[in-house]
């Protein structure tokens, strides 16, 4: 059966797109997952990825031309399969009147909403099946982290339904339809493939149980109906998770920390009612101090008249915490244990003095507005040593070995979740100010879970640094498909010996983590005597 194929919204301010670049013809064969076109959006040129496979049959929009969002991009069918109906309705059809017998996916790479036309006998007028989009380009499943919306609510066109968890990062999804939120199909903390039905939404009153079923039947997988939902729940209720005194996380919800910030509630003393304890909007919302139940475990007092040889017995009370594995702590466990166990991983160590560095950053920061860490200068001397010794900023493919003669330095930010790795394109080419204003403001984005997908792709090398925490030296796993990341220890005072004389001085210790089946020995040491020569002398990254 013919699939037709819109213009994608591929980011949250596309109004409309331009075709770059078909990479398909009409007549070729397509598979799920081969890039049928790039296409340039109001932010930036993005490859368009098939979720279906067949023949390519019609190109709605050639090379150059311009089209709305959900205008006919392509149709997707099979050889010789008569599209005459498709073309005559469907040329003109959008996401509100899907034409007859088509479904939609587009890839979501920004907060679009995915929805997925059923035949029109299947579905009641007006009525909208909103799926769970695809919002970043590696995630296979999202979690529902909150519902800003519930069953009955109005909802309007770009209000947000509901901020769901990737593998990368928390993002508001946005409504692009508007009418009453009928039914919900991934209740707030559970987890659901892309494409599964999230929701569905049409006009007040309408009896939706023949399209949840009928969208099962079709083959797609949905999370139970919120009724049924709710009668688990009441039937087995989750034991309290307490989140004092246990040294962990609080587990909440992003509007729930939200609204906890705002209001000055300490969210170790809210109680959540959310799976598996999570603290949710309406705890938050509830809580007064009054009711913030605290509870000691407190062992048994001895008696000191005890005789002396009365053997200690151990008392207490044995405690676990189970804590659901984010998306994002999944595909860093995936991604490290793959990095690990493929990579032939050596290291190299290097001490560099730190005295001039020290001194140039004081004088850089007497400027007004300025603000220059030793990190930012770390970043800076990698991006000139690179430019100097390309093999280290290098990808590995099993045909070839891809020198990279741009420089997207990676900078690993710690998070919540676990890390991400925001990136600077083009560094080499960024002042030291520049620096420092951009990974200032992509650790404040990455913190809030405000990075966007692109903003984490494309760099080919990566500095770790853990040196404000007071590590001397360390070694990291390579970020693929990098050839090489840097870890970066404190800043040390400590005796030195200078011209034969013993003085003290200021040393910091870095680590270059290398793949050898890019990166030779020589070829590293090679890069780091570089990389100390420019922190040594930090006016040569100035010229």
């Amino acid at each position: 059966m013919a699939v037709v194929i819109t213009m994608p919204r591929l980011s949250d301010t596309m109004t409309e797109g331009v075709v770059a670049t078909w990479l398909k013809k009409v007549g070729d064969v397509v598979k799920e997952g081969d890039i049928l076109a790039e296409i340039e959006t109001d932010k930036a040129t993005m490859e368009f990825e098939s979720f279906n496979t067949g023949t390519l049959l019609h190109i709605g929009i050639q090379e150059g031309e311009s089209a709305p969002v959900d205008a006919l991009l392509a149709i997707i069918g099979a050889p010789g399969e008569d599209i005459s109906a498709l073309l005559s309705g469907g040329a003109s059809a959008t996401k509100s009147e899907p034409a007859p017998v088509t479904e939609t996916k587009a890839p979501t790479q920004g907060v679009a909403e995915s929805s997925v036309a059923k035949p029109a006998a299947a579905l009641p007028a007006g009525v909208k099946v909103v799926t769970m989009p695809r919002l970043s380009d590696t995630m296979t499943d999202g979690t529902v982290a909150t519902w800003l919306k519930k069953v009955g609510d109005e909802v309007k066109e770009g209000d947000i339904l509901a901020e769901i968890e990737t593998d990368k990062a928390t993002m508001e999804f946005e409504s692009f339809n508007s009418g009453t939120l009928l039914y919900i199909g991934v209740n707030e903390g559970q987890t659901a493939p892309v494409d599964s039905i999230l929701a569905i939404i049409g006009p007040a009153g309408t009896d939706v149980t023949g399209v949840v079923a009928g969208f099962k039947s079709g083959g797609a997988e949905t999370a139970p109906a919120t009724e049924k939902a709710a009668e688990v729940k009441a039937e087995t209720p989750a034991a309290p998770v307490q989140n004092t005194n246990t040294g962990g996380r609080v587990f909440a919800s992003p509007l729930a920390k939200k609204i906890a910030q705002e209001k000055g509630i300490d969210l170790s003393q809210v109680k959540g009612s959310g799976e598996n304890g999570r603290i949710v909007k309406s705890d938050v919302e509830g809580f007064t101090p009054q009711a913030a139940a605290t509870q000691v475990v407190s062992a048994p007092a001895t008696s000191t008249a005890a005789p002396a040889v009365k053997p200690f017995v151990p008392t207490g009370e044995k405690f676990q915490e189970e804590i659901k594995n984010s998306q994002m702590r999944k595909t860093i466990a995936r991604r490290l244990a793959e990095s690990k166990f493929t990579a032939p991983h050596y290291y190299l160590t290097i001490e560099v003095a730190m005295d001039e560095a020290m001194k140039s950053r004081a004088v850089i920061n007497t400027v007004p507005d300025t603000k220059v860490s030793f990190n930012d200068m770390v970043v800076k001397a990698c991006a000139m040593a690179l430019k100097k010794h390309p093999q280290v900023n290098s990808q590995w493919r099993e045909d070839a070995m891809v020198i990279n003669h741009h420089v997207n330095v990676g900078v690993a930010v710690a998070v919540e979740d676990g890390l991400v790795v925001p990136v600077l394109n083009f560094t080499d080419q960024m002042s030291l100010s520049q620096i420092g204003a951009n990974v200032k403001d992509l650790a404040v984005k990455a913190k809030s879970k405000k990075l966007t997908p692109a903003e984490m792709e494309g760099s080919t090398f990566t500095v770790s640094n853990l040196g404000m925490f007071g590590i001397q030296s360390f070694t990291s796993i390579i970020n693929q498909p990098n050839s090489a990341i840097l870890s970066v220890g404190a800043i040390e005072e400590k005796p030195v010996v200078r011209n034969g004389q013993i003085v003290v001085g200021n040393t910091m210790t870095l680590t270059l983590a290398c793949d050898h089946r890019t990166v030779d020995g020589a070829t590293g040491a090679q890069f780091l005597q570089t990389l100390r020569l420019f922190l040594e002398n930090p006016v040569t990254m100035l010229a």
